[in-house]
């Protein structure tokens, strides 16, 4: 029999080992066709062949009002699609002044999550104020107290750096303050613009532990200087310069296994035909999913 001890020194192994034996799935971010709204987004996606979506408020919230979340559930189940994730709750993790709100606006997204059946939502930081170390110190209490509201539907908050953020912009300051606080509902994720096109390094990811990554956006970084770059300049993966199969091998050996969510923000995307768009996504990304 293996006592405590033993035991514990082998879960990072066997959590890498499950991550080997499933894989890496491609899934679309809505707002990726924001024009088209919920049901025509997912018409052509579920036409182009994509199986997984991640849903966001300012589309989902608008149909649910007409046709009832039982409605928007079952316009996914009709279209064989699974909501695997639900976008977009900011302003959770700085202390500032519009923070009352947003855990507000986190009640009502986790309920429509949890009513979806959906597990997780993503919550970027996306702060542009100017922070000292104490701030630093409150946001460990902030990410409990969003955490025990996300505990309440049994949703997980799933703590987003980004590029342009004052707060918490690169992976490692990410880490350290999940690791801190500690909660059980909120982990990290990793997005591919946010991290190789901001502070962070390639050698960053050697600080994910086993299985701590929860879920990935997918996109890649233009060929052009970094000043320009901004949410319009994301492109679709394997049009750019980032380094995908690099970064894939190395969240695969620290046991990430799950979406791959594609989220672009460019107008000719976001105004597109969410067919053609979903098609020209799944054609040039889903050659990276197998060596992954």
């Amino acid at each position: 029999m293996l006592n405590r001890r033993r035991l514990l020194t082998l879960i990072p192994a066997l959590q890498l080992r499950a991550a080997a034996e499933s894989k890496m799935t491609l899934c679309i971010h809505q707002t990726t066709t924001a024009a088209a709204g919920y049901r025509k987004s997912l018409e052509g996606y579920a036409r182009a062949g994509i199986k997984q979506v991640e849903i966001v408020p300012p589309l989902v919230d608008p149909y649910i009002k007409t046709e009832g979340v039982a409605g928007a559930k079952r316009l996914l189940a009709d279209l064989g699609l699974t909501a695997v994730s639900h976008g977009g709750a900011r302003g959770l993790w700085d202390p500032g002044p519009e923070r009352a709100q947003a855990l507000e606006n986190l009640k009502h997204n986790a309920e429509v999550a949890a009513e979806m059946r959906i597990d997780r939502m993503v919550a970027p930081c996306t702060a542009t104020g100017k922070f000292g170390p104490d701030d630093y110190a409150r946001a460990v209490a902030n990410i409990r107290e969003a955490g025990d509201v996300a505990r309440q539907f049994r949703v997980t908050l799933m703590m987003e750096f980004t590029r342009s953020s004052t707060f918490i912009a690169t992976l490692p300051t990410a880490l350290r303050l999940v690791r801190e606080a500690g909660h059980p509902n909120v982990r990290p994720m990793l997005d591919f613009y946010h991290f190789w096109s901001g502070l962070s390094k390639f050698e960053d990811l050697e600080q994910i532990r086993a299985g701590e990554i929860h879920h990935v956006h997918f996109q890649d970084v233009p060929d052009m200087p970094r000043e320009l770059l901004d949410s319009s300049t994301r492109e679709i993966p394997g049009t750019g310069v980032t380094p995908i199969p690099k970064i894939l091998r190395a969240l695969s050996q620290k046991g990430y296994a799950g979406p791959l969510s594609v989220e672009l923000f460019a107008p000719k995307y976001q105004n597109g035909d969410p067919y053609e768009v979903a098609r020209a996504i799944r054609e040039k990304a889903e050659r990276f999913l197998q060596p992954a």
